[in-house]
């Protein structure tokens, strides 16, 4: 045989078979216990492995790497805790439908509980966050293992990347030797001509061939009904929140325009930018939606929602305040996501498939209303304002840098937001544009940990320029992330906002109660990045003004490597600069335009 022992075996066996189903990319951390997966995935010329240092590190930037490419990666690790620090990640994909094959190595079942170093049970140790898990045999070098082993390596790939996709957990338990020293009586059998396929795949050389009907789709009476209904109705709106996979903007413009409804469109839609018909499109909702009066007059009779909940809540507080009228919800995930239990019709498909379905029968299009003309001044109206304020603000405003990379970014990049407050800036304040921007953000579980690795995995697999705009602690919590950067040679700009503390707490209703608010929520830590950039051999530019933050930016796109552009702020006055734009909005329109 060509394995020096049985763990190679069938460690080999399961690693080829994944190269036989598409697997690509694996990120891979040091450990004893998981040498023998290691040494397979480097021997194998199929798969390209990326080392990374720290745990959580590594299951964030294949975790990014999966997210570009849409296709599965694999992260693997030793046992113990290690294998806990791909928690958070596993949980993110499971919410965030990313394809990840989680692979960690385990002691063997002899040693487990009867306190051995670095030993946890790591049976199904991600719970209901994994789609499947399983606690592969120790290992034997047996035609039946080899068989077992290719076959859940294509059931592993394959169950990660079906809609919706997620993580799956493999768990190697290996016996030593762990190093491929030859253990020639691991091999007893002599092995028949017709069962090498098992030891050393088929022997046509194709890899394992997996149908399913991954799409689910519209019932074509329901599709037929909802089309009569919506002839009679005028005042819908079209929600288009995050969307995961490749984005049906034709199909959801077109159906927009038939029906003559207004699409308001998530930054991480996919709809928002883009050469598309953007003409029903309405960009600036969250900046004017939150006057309580004009929410209240913009009465829907329907809401069509498509993909997951929104990230702007006075958006999502919109809906609320409507719950008369009728809402169906477009999604294909298993979660129901309607956390206010608004929905009264469900379609469980791809919004793809929806709109595909649903534009041919309504055969011919409605001629725009006074509801459709009315958002759009609004909208209009909104925007001016916006850019006026944004124009006359000469301070370093977080929701300025979101406006200034709109004018500043290039056709095909990726803008990754970081969570609490950038995303929901980057929502707000990046608005609608012709040229292609992909927005990207780990919305699954909304975390601020592995955004610099996740960020980083996109830059690894993708040919656009990527800009990460991320908070002061969310680049704390990462900063291990920073390692990749130089250690893969990548390219990517990375925008620190440092308010000294947690920015979003600032406009929570705990900063009225300054006897505990700087010390439990704001948490000042007083840290700068310049010394981070210098250790990671990034390069750095602080950005204390807006002529600096342009030049910088623009250098760093037409660069080679990572820049970190740090940008100053106070969380007081960034909240206080937040509420002159939507006060300066809501003037506009109450002056008559839009309104």
């Amino acid at each position: 045989m060509d394995f020096e022992n049985r763990n190679y075996a069938l460690a080999g066996a399961f690693i080829d078979e994944l190269a036989r189903c598409g697997l690509e990319h694996v990120c891979i951390c040091p450990g004893s216990r998981s040498s023998p997966l290691a040494v397979a995935f480097a021997r194998h010329p199929g798969i390209r492995t990326w080392v990374h240092l720290d745990e959580r590190s590594a299951s964030f930037f294949a975790m990014g790497m999966a997210r570009a490419t849409g296709k599965p990666v694999a992260v693997v690790c030793s046992s113990g805790t290690a294998s806990a620090n791909f928690l958070p990640a596993v949980v993110e994909a499971r919410y965030g439908s990313v394809p990840l094959v989680v692979l960690t190595a385990d002691r063997p079942p002899e040693a487990v509980d009867w306190g051995a170093l670095q030993t946890i049970d790591q049976t199904r140790m991600y719970g209901s966050h994994a789609k499947w898990s399983v606690n592969m045999p120790p290992p034997e070098a047996t035609t039946e293992m080899m068989s077992y082993a290719r076959s859940a390596a294509c059931r592993a790939y394959f169950s990660a990347g079906a809609a919706p996709a997620g993580p799956v957990h493999v768990n190697f338990p290996f016996r030593e030797p762990l190093e491929p020293v030859a253990v020639p009586s691991d091999f007893p059998e002599l092995v028949p001509e017709q069962d090498m396929a098992a030891w050393h795949g088929r022997e046509d050389g194709k890899p394992f061939v997996f149908s399913q009907d991954y799409e689910r789709k519209p019932q074509l009476e329901d599709i037929q009904q909802l089309a009569a209904s919506l002839a009679g109705t005028e005042r819908g709106l079209i929600v288009c929140g995050p969307q995961s996979g490749s984005i049906p903007t034709e199909a959801i413009t077109e159906l927009a325009w038939k029906l003559g409804y207004p699409l308001l469109t998530d930054a991480l839609s996919g709809l928002r930018c883009g050469p598309h018909d953007r003409s029903m499109v309405i960009d600036s909702y969250d900046a004017f939606i939150r006057d309580g009066e004009l929410a209240e007059s913009l009465e829907p009779e329907l809401i069509i929602r498509l993909g997951a909940l929104p990230v702007s809540k006075p958006l999502t507080q919109y809906l609320e305040k409507h719950k008369q009228a009728r809402h169906i919800l477009v999604d294909e995930s298993n979660d129901w996501r309607d956390p206010f239990r608004l929905t009264s019709q469900l379609f469980q498909v791809s919004p793809a498939l929806f709109c595909e379905s649903l534009s041919p029968a309504l055969h011919v299009g409605r001629s725009e209303g006074e509801w459709s003309r009315r958002w759009r001044r609004i909208a209009g109206a909104s925007r001016d304002a916006m850019d006026e304020a944004l124009e006359e603000c000469g301070e370093m405003f977080e929701g300025k840098v979101f406006s200034r990379l709109a004018a500043l970014l290039p056709d095909d990049t990726v803008l990754f937001a970081g969570n609490s407050m950038p995303i929901r800036d980057m929502d707000t304040f990046f608005l609608s544009t012709r040229r292609s921007i992909q927005f990207m953000a780990n919305r699954g579980a909304s975390g601020i940990d592995g955004v610099v690795s996740s960020a980083l995995g996109v830059a690894a697999v993708s040919e656009k320029k990527v800009v990460l705009v991320l908070g002061d602690i969310s680049l704390y919590h990462d900063m291990n992330g920073l390692l990749a950067a130089r250690a893969h040679g990548l390219n990517a700009t990375i925008i620190v906002l440092n308010n000294n503390g947690g920015g979003i707490f600032s406009f929570l209703p705990q900063a009225h109660y300054q006897d505990v608010f700087e010390t439990y929520f704001g948490t000042p830590h007083g840290l700068t990045f310049a010394a981070a950039a210098e250790m990671y051999g990034l390069d750095y530019s602080l950005a204390d003004d807006w002529g600096t933050f342009d030049r910088s930016v623009g250098d760093s796109l037409t660069g080679e490597g990572v820049t970190l552009i740090e940008v100053p702020g106070d969380r007081e006055r960034n909240v206080a600069l937040h509420r002159e734009v939507w006060e300066a909005v809501s003037s506009e329109i109450k002056a008559g335009r839009g309104a």
